[in-house]
């Protein structure tokens, strides 16, 4: 009764040993304080003393396999195609393929066997298929499954749909059922459910990169390493709550706790500082094409997009408004904006699409300044390289998340025999729209500028892909900005639970029916 923690957060019934539990090398401990922490800790942290035993009333929350209605859905694309996969899920999936199979037993399981597909209520044969039967909880749901690799026609699909609708127990799934039982079954957590989900929406090889680091479970294993710090901090704070002055704690555990919790804020400050990285891999980089008027920057749109997006003139001024099209760079997802020539003196109208390249220029990541290499000395090039290039280039990356590359344009008409682009130029690119000539080094240039700007998907730490992820690491930094031991132990081990609490929603657990229902609505029917 002295120590309400223990019976605040603990549901097991255990006797309580002769002996202190070992906690391993983290401090020795009273009993009464192994209640308040066996349900903080993983189980690997514990040791049991001998004689001890354990009896657990804990639930995942998880669907038991073989739990609820049997589901069934088309999982490849609609329309024609060589082979569709139908596949079920539920504790019916083995009768379902028993009654349109007309077998008895079930086919070896993992293995794709070779079945005659009959419609049930008329015995009317619908195809020849492979079949594939796995047992839960060996499956991708945890539950029975089954597949049905049929013919890919419309009338094959139909026809193989209705005969599984016609069986007891069976029903249509709804979008992203599939993935949603294999959360509650514990198949994989909520960060992995959203990398299967960009990766089925991947256009780029750096978001196919991403979501595979993600679908792999780098991000959540990296969130579970961050609990596990405050879950120790939290044991060694709520030992001292309750035997502050005993003998039997070491000395300097919750220095050390301390020590660990400080290094876990800058671990989260840098991970936050890097959101924007992730979420542009996810949403696609902003790049503008800026630049005086007839410079090129059409042309060059055109160029990277690989399609006519923008109208091309020698009469200056053609572009009176920002044209947007979606590219993929270098293996980046990128947004290209096409602007108005940047000058003054001119109509309402064109000055209206001046206002909107400016104002666009704002909104940037990566900025493609273009100039005309044989008209360097005219005024709207110098006025454009003293504001636009030289206000950029001179913020440094910690300063701006804005980039600029400089291509001086129009490189074929620069005499071979003449002095080149002025010496006192910024670091340039030379090309060619016209010819293709510099292309390379550009896209090569720009391959390194989006991944500074998105991040690489292929090194460094997971990346935070979505306002999701970077709210619940939010929310656990200004937890741990409460957390002050110095001052008030009780209080410093309630910013531990917090910041904890937003780490395991980070990762699924304890998420409200809302937040699963937004993340599993972007599925498909059949995943």
């Amino acid at each position: 009764s002295g120590h309400p923690s223990a019976f605040r957060t603990s549901n097991l019934c255990i006797p309580q040993p002769q002996n202190p539990p070992q906690l391993g090398h983290l401090a020795i401990i009273k009993p009464l304080v192994y209640l308040t922490l066996r349900l903080s800790l993983p189980d690997a942290l514990i040791r049991l003393p001998s004689g001890s035993r354990l009896c657990t009333r804990r639930s995942s929350g998880a669907a038991a396999p073989g739990s609820g209605a049997t589901i069934f859905a088309l999982s490849s694309g609609q329309g024609r195609c060589g082979i569709a996969v139908i596949r079920t899920s539920g504790p019916s999936s083995g009768h379902a393929l028993q009654i349109l199979t007309a077998a008895r037993d079930l086919p070896p399981a993992r293995h794709a066997s070779l079945r005659l597909l009959s419609d049930p209520r008329s015995g009317e044969p619908l195809d020849r298929a492979l079949v594939l039967w796995f047992p839960g909880p060996r499956s991708f749901t945890g539950e029975d499954c089954v597949e049905f690799h049929v013919h890919g026609g419309p009338a094959v699909v139909s026809g193989v749909l209705q005969a599984l609708g016609s069986v007891p127990g069976l029903r249509p799934a709804e979008a992203g059922e599939f993935t949603r039982r294999a959360f509650a079954n514990g198949k994989l957590n909520l960060t992995e459910v959203e990398g299967l989900a960009d990766l089925i929406h991947a256009e780029t090889e750096a978001q196919r990169r991403q979501a595979l680091r993600q679908l792999d479970g780098e991000l959540g294993h990296l969130c579970r390493g961050w609990a596990e710090t405050l879950t120790k901090a939290l044991a060694h704070v709520e030992a001292y709550i309750d035997f502050g002055e005993d003998d039997n704690l070491e000395e300097g555990v919750l220095e050390q706790a301390d020590i660990e919790v400080r290094a876990l804020e800058v671990a989260l400050g840098a991970h936050l500082r890097d959101a924007r990285r992730g979420q542009r891999l996810r949403s696609g980089a902003h790049v503008v094409v800026t630049g005086p008027p007839n410079a090129g920057k059409s042309s060059l749109v055109n160029l990277l997009s690989r399609k006519p997006v923008s109208i091309v003139s020698p009469e200056p001024g053609t572009t009176r408004d920002v044209l947007e099209t979606p590219v993929d760079l270098a293996g980046f997802p990128v947004l290209l904006s096409d602007t108005a020539g940047l000058r003054e003196g001119v109509g309402p109208v064109e000055q209206e699409g001046v206002r909107r390249a400016r104002e666009r220029l704002e909104q940037a990541d990566l900025i493609l300044a273009m100039l005309d290499a044989s008209d360097l000395a005219s005024p709207s090039s110098c006025n454009f390289l003293a504001t636009v290039v030289a206000s950029v280039g001179a913020q440094s990356p910690s300063d701006s998340s804005q980039r600029l590359l400089l291509v001086l344009n129009k490189s074929d008409l620069l005499s071979p025999e003449g002095p080149g682009p002025r010496p006192d130029l910024p670091p340039h690119l030379l090309l060619s729209c016209l010819t293709g000539e510099g292309l390379d080094g550009l896209l090569e240039a720009l391959r390194k500028e989006l991944a500074a700007v998105c991040g690489d998907p292929s090194t460094g730490s997971p990346l935070l892909t979505r306002a999701r992820h970077q709210h619940h690491l939010q929310g656990c930094l200004d937890a741990l900005s409460h957390y002050k031991p110095s001052k008030d132990l009780a209080l410093a081990a309630e910013a531990l639970r917090v910041a904890r609490g937003h780490l395991t929603r980070l990762t699924g657990g304890g998420g409200t029916e809302e937040i699963l229902d937004i993340i599993f609505r972007d599925f498909c029917v059949g995943k």
